[in-house]
């Protein structure tokens, strides 16, 4: 029997029957309405208003729904020097909107002849993967050029990422920023 093109591609008729209480395919959740501000009017960009100008979901046409807050940034700024070393007060959620900003001040930092960070994440509620990386890539380039990253202040969920990664054995993580001046001032460490 001769195949048709396209023969081994599933269409409707060839899939296998579905298991009662599943919803087919045609279901769809339908995306939530965005309430707009108070005050606001509505209006799109060519001044006209109406349900024409709407899409499903109570959008206006053009408006493109945000799934993080508008006030998501991330505060990278440095709190304390102590000798060769600066604390970093990190503040605001890691993900991949931010990641790159603190890989990017932290490389800056140390360029700007700081040895030793000390990145305190007493601030940040949230770090993701993207997060992780950019801590890595921050320290591939400043152990590079003989710096070092220290993490303190880290939640326990994020230190249980570091540890299911292994990343707690490339950055020494300290319960607090006391800590990890201490740990760095002590004789017997050897840096």
């Amino acid at each position: 029997m001769p195949r048709r093109v396209g023969a081994n591609v599933m269409t409707e008729e060839t899939w296998p029957p579905r298991r009662a209480g599943r919803r087919g395919p045609d279901v769809r959740c339908a995306p939530r309405a965005v309430a707009a501000a108070p005050g606001a009017s509505g209006a799109r960009a060519g001044g006209d208003r109406g349900p024409a100008g709407r899409v499903p979901g109570g959008l206006a046409a053009g408006t493109v729904a945000s799934a993080a807050p508008s006030t998501a940034e991330l505060r990278v700024e440095v709190a304390l020097r102590h000798g060769d070393t600066a604390v970093v007060a990190v503040a605001g959620e890691i993900d991949l909107h931010t990641a790159d900003t603190l890989r990017a001040r932290l490389v800056e930092l140390h360029g700007a002849g700081t040895r030793r960070l000390v990145a305190d994440f007493t601030a940040v509620p949230f770090c993701d993967a993207a997060g992780l990386g950019a801590l890595v890539a921050a320290h591939n380039q400043v152990s590079a050029t003989g710096g070092e990253i220290a993490l303190a202040g880290v939640r326990p969920a994020q230190l249980r990422l570091l540890r299911i990664t292994g990343l707690d054995r490339l950055f020494a993580v300290h319960a607090d920023v006391p800590d990890a001046l201490a740990d760095h001032d002590s004789p017997s460490t050897s840096r």
